[in-house]
């Protein structure tokens, strides 16, 4: 391929974004559904105007990291650590019981397997699949609503960055049951040793940002430095400790919410992610869908996949919220905005295809899911947030 189609891509790809998000937004739906319907439109199961190339799987990559810094960036440390033990168990109720629903479906679907056996372990990978959890959707979202500082929407931040790790932890412990050259207690420690340099790390970074702060302020070197940041400890997750880079990313962020620019810096970096690397972001994710090769059986199990995927979910975030003592809306609303999967899902996928534990044929099942949770979880997340407004200023009536 000639460097320059390159521009031609992303042309197409940030007009129809950018037509499409106005669409979405002009019949109330958040930005980013509209986003993915014109990568699904533009893609080959379409139009055919645009293919899946490794430069704009990195472009999307560059998006997503952004978008989780910016999400770090905007994070209440106080209410995130006010809200760790409740997101720690929300995380892992998301966890399981999507992982016990993945296995039954698949063994309900195609017949119980025996402990041990390869379709065991295929039927429990579906499982993982169903574990992972992506955020970025629901961030921009909330951020759309202004509703991402909220106790609620800090939970849900909190929450999916940990149900992340546990699902990347789960994933080995099954590729280890199933290949012996996989070290499950590795990557414990290596996750175990990954946060708590983080955490020494952020304090020294903090310390340094805030004096560089107080001697700089709102000059461009903060956001740039920062912006540094946020790839090397991306870069670092990934190479080093086997944790999603969107996770480095975040936790960049964290270190630098508390300093004074860490708006200004927010803002600089608000520019590149909503001129191209956002659209690219979300459009990648209806332009890599291929559903030409879907029959009829397959089909079904997908949208079997697609719905008990959604519902468990919902299900187990929305209970243990509920136990946490949230409202029943605002649990509804961390089920909801816990359901979407994105790149966390291909990763696990993708992963699956390379040890043998999942088939080319059943990617489209995960393409599926994260196409419908991405498009519902936005639009049934304003609706949530305005039935709940409605309440509250009805209530506020009847009191006056």
């Amino acid at each position: 391929m000639e460097a320059y189609v390159i521009f031609k891509d992303l042309a197409i790809i940030i007009i129809f974004a950018k037509a499409f998000g106005i669409l979405a937004r002009k019949c109330k739906a958040p930005q980013v559904v509209g986003e993915i319907i014109a990568g699904l439109l533009i893609g080959s199961s379409v139009l055919g105007l645009v293919q899946q190339t490794d430069f704009l799987v990195e472009m999307a990559e560059i998006g997503v990291v952004l978008l989780m810094f910016s999400a770090g960036l905007e994070t209440n440390l106080k209410d995130l650590l006010k809200t760790g033990p409740i997101a720690l168990l929300i995380a892992c109720a998301g966890v399981f019981v999507p992982l016990l629903c993945g296995t039954l479906l698949y063994m309900g679907y195609y017949g119980a397997a025996p402990w041990g056996s390869e379709e065991f372990y295929t039927a429990v990978f579906f499982g993982v699949i169903m574990t992972a959890t992506s955020v970025s959707i629901t961030v921009q979202s909330l951020k759309e609503m202004g509703k991402l500082k909220e106790k609620v929407g800090t939970t849900i931040v909190s929450a999916a960055i940990i149900d992340d790790v546990i699902g990347i932890l789960v994933l080995t412990f099954v590729i280890g049951l199933k290949n012996p050259d996989s070290d499950p207690g590795k990557v414990v420690i290596s996750t175990a040793v990954f946060f708590v340099l983080a955490f020494v790390l952020g304090i020294i970074l903090y310390r340094v940002f805030k004096i560089l702060d107080n001697r700089y302020p709102h000059t461009r070197r903060i956001p740039i430095i920062s912006l540094a940041l946020c790839f090397f400890f991306a870069y670092a997750a990934e190479k080093y400790f086997g944790i999603a880079d969107i996770t480095g990313a975040y936790v960049a962020g964290i270190i630098l919410c508390s300093i004074k620019d860490s708006s200004y810096i927010d803002e600089k970096m608000e520019v590149s992610s909503y001129m191209i690397f956002g659209p690219i972001f979300f459009a990648s994710i209806g332009i890599k869908t291929n559903i030409d090769n879907l029959s009829g059986d397959i089909l079904l199990f997908s949208l079997c996949f697609v719905a008990v995927a959604l519902i468990g979910k919902i299900v187990g975030c929305g209970l243990m919220a509920k136990l946490c003592k949230f409202r029943t809306i605002d649990s509804v609303k961390i089920g909801v905005g816990m359901m979407t999967r994105g790149e966390v899902a291909l990763i696990v996928a993708q992963k699956g295809l390379s040890v043998g534990l999942l088939t080319p044929i059943y990617f489209t099942s995960v393409i599926l899911l994260i196409i419908v949770s991405s498009i519902l979880t936005p639009i049934i997340l304003k609706v949530l947030y305005a039935k709940d407004e409605k309440q509250i200023g009805a209530k506020c009536g009847q009191e006056a």
